[in-house]
């Protein structure tokens, strides 16, 4: 049953009987109730003066009087001024919890008909995933599972740019320094040799810089003129007018990142349904591009590039193709754009899920595809996330002072290691077991860390609180689940297929039973939330509000020294759900959770 529904109607029957009058469903909204008063629902009463021509205490008192004493959902009931907060029946928490355990995938809403395309992680090729494409990726993927789990059909997918300048610096780099080295020969993953190059690229680049400075060249000119940036340039010529040796070596050097990010990525636990790279887009926006110039929505400059005038729309100019004819990200964005729609024509709303620090970017992008005549360009949706600091401040790519994906993982896991094994929490666990029990702690701390807070919101990354078994962690949730587990193995025997006829002869239910059964009531409510606005902290809340409402109700309630049969069953089968609904929820946010710990 679904008690906001049905407190509306008996509140609809409330009106009509005290005050003669009609009111609509949709005008009839509860909030929870404050924990310093009784109930669950409150109902607030201030606007229903006009109608029922009294005040509002007096309003919530007549509608609290009439649900106490005509309702078989209302138990009780207190005023705070005009306040009503309702206390519901024990028998009306016993029907909401066997709705939940009657329905077969509690937490799967049904078909939407409604189809997304979800962006996320779409990496450059000159460099190995960090600490912000963490966030990004588990963001991404999350949200994507959110939608799944509220009835959409959703597609996973990334736009890999692995062309233009940055990979160009890397090859440049490796052409001159590399001695042919390889990930074989180097013993290192593709991604961070081809990173380690991107690196060395600008360590030469600004040598070269300040040597021309100090020929009395003016830094402005000097960063134009240095000759390994002029070499990059001229490679990125060559890789657009497909000259062989180059395309060659640029596929051998994605080809190593490609190996590497897939690794990544494995560790992470993401992946995508479908991939787009730039290399395959962006003449598809340079030919849009070049119709818009036809038809006079781009202009074009006397050096040859071409640019669109944003003025009207508050903005500024927007270059679309350089002078030489290359593009830039705008051109290959457009271009992913529109075949993303060709390829996918049912979807109703792609979303990209990139840092706020491009919000400008894709505001831009937005409005240039309207102006293109894509209908589908207001439903183009920028998931914006802020940044992940570190202590140590704001990471740079190119000075190589990054904190690697790969080693933050590792490094977490490592940590889960040392942490449980001080906690002596692997007692009976196999080799292997215990190595998974390890991952799945490690990377179910840092997914929880990174995703529990809005993704709006910048953040700072503390491994150290993130790991710990206690407050609003991943630890903390994983290991209510292996005590549910334990509880449920110690109570296998129990004969469950009488839970029936238990409920219905179960007397009184104890207030922190309530309180667990009201939470499992929200879930579906909550992944409603969660996927209207985009936002997995609300699940990384509901879960832990769970798993600590459980927690109470295990310090409080004695489940095997019951010597009421139907209570024990009761119990056990609380549990039960609750540790479904717990599993359900952290597999929305990408956690394993375990049985054992």
């Amino acid at each position: 049953m679904n008690i906001e529904s049905t407190l509306q109607l008996a509140v609809q029957g409330a009106f009509n009987a005290c005050f003669d009058t009609d009111i609509e469903k949709s005008q009839i909204t509860f909030q929870p109730t404050r924990k310093e008063f009784n109930g669950t629902h409150t109902l607030v009463c201030f606007p229903f003066s006009k109608i029922s021509k009294k005040s509002p205490e007096q309003t919530a008192q007549e509608i609290g009087t009439y649900l106490r004493d005509k309702s078989d959902l209302v138990k009780d009931f207190n005023v705070v001024k005009g306040f009503l907060n309702i206390e519901l029946t024990d028998k009306t928490w016993l029907d909401v919890f066997q709705t939940i355990i009657e329905t077969g995938d509690y937490g799967q809403l049904p078909s939407s008909g409604k189809e997304i395309m979800v962006e996320y992680s779409s990496p450059n090729t000159n460099k190995p995933l960090h600490l912000g494409h963490l966030r990004n990726n588990f963001l991404g993927w999350s949200v994507s599972q959110v939608l799944k789990a509220a009835g959409h059909k959703v597609h996973k997918v990334q736009i890999i740019n692995d062309r233009g300048i940055h990979i160009c610096k890397s090859m440049v780099a490796w052409l001159k320094f590399g001695h042919e080295e390889t990930p074989s020969s180097s013993g290192k993953k593709g991604d961070k040799l081809v990173g380690d190059y991107y690196v060395r690229f600008d360590k030469e680049y600004k040598q070269q810089v300040a040597e021309l400075e100090a020929q009395g060249m003016k830094k402005e000119d000097a960063e134009k003129e240095a000759p390994i940036l002029q070499e990059a340039q001229q490679l990125l010529r060559k890789w657009e007018q497909k000259d062989p040796g180059v395309y060659t070596l640029w596929q051998q050097m994605n080809q190593w990142v490609y190996e590497g990010f897939d690794a990544t990525y494995h560790q992470m636990g993401v992946d995508f349904d479908k991939l787009y790279y730039e290399s395959e887009t962006y003449l598809l926006g340079k030919d849009e591009v070049l119709k818009g110039l036809e038809k006079g929505i781009f202009y074009q400059k006397e050096d040859g590039s071409v640019w669109v005038d944003l003025a009207d729309e508050g903005l500024d100019q927007k270059l679309l193709l350089r002078a030489d004819g290359t593009s830039v990200y705008m051109t290959q964005d457009i271009g992913t754009a529109i075949l993303r729609f060709r390829d996918f024509p049912g979807i109703s709303r792609q979303i990209y899920t990139v840092g706020n620090e491009q919000e400008y970017h894709f505001k831009v992008l937005f409005i240039i595809l309207d102006k293109l005549g894509y209908s589908w360009a207001k439903e183009c949706y920028h998931l914006s996330y802020g940044m992940v600091d570190l202590p140590s401040g704001k990471m740079k790519s190119r000075e190589g002072t990054v904190v690697d994906a790969d080693d933050l993982m590792q490094e977490m896991i490592d940590t889960a290691q040392e942490h449980t094994q001080e906690l002596g929490k692997i007692e009976g666990l196999s080799d292997q077991q215990a190595s998974q029990l390890y991952y799945d702690l490690g990377l179910g701390a840092l997914k929880y860390f990174l995703l529990k807070v809005d993704p709006k919101k910048r953040m700072l990354f503390d491994p150290k609180e993130s790991i710990q078994f206690q407050g609003h962690t991943g630890p903390f949730v994983q290991y209510t689940h292996a005590r549910i587990s334990a509880i449920l193995r110690k109570a296998h025997q129990l004969e469950m297929d009488q839970l029936q006829d238990a409920l219905q002869h179960l007397e009184e239910l104890h207030p922190s039973e309530l309180n667990v059964i009201n939470i499992l009531g929200d879930f579906e409510t909550k992944i409603r939330e969660a996927a209207e606005n985009y936002s997995p902290d609300i699940i990384a809340q509901y879960v832990y509000d769970l798993a600590k409402e459980y927690n109470r109700f295990y310090q409080e309630v004695s489940i095997f020294n019951e010597e009421d049969l139907n209570a024990l069953r009761f119990r056990v089968a609380f549990s039960r759900a609750t540790a479904q609904v717990i599993k359900k929820g952290m597999s929305l946010l990408g956690i394993n959770v375990p049985d054992r710990m």
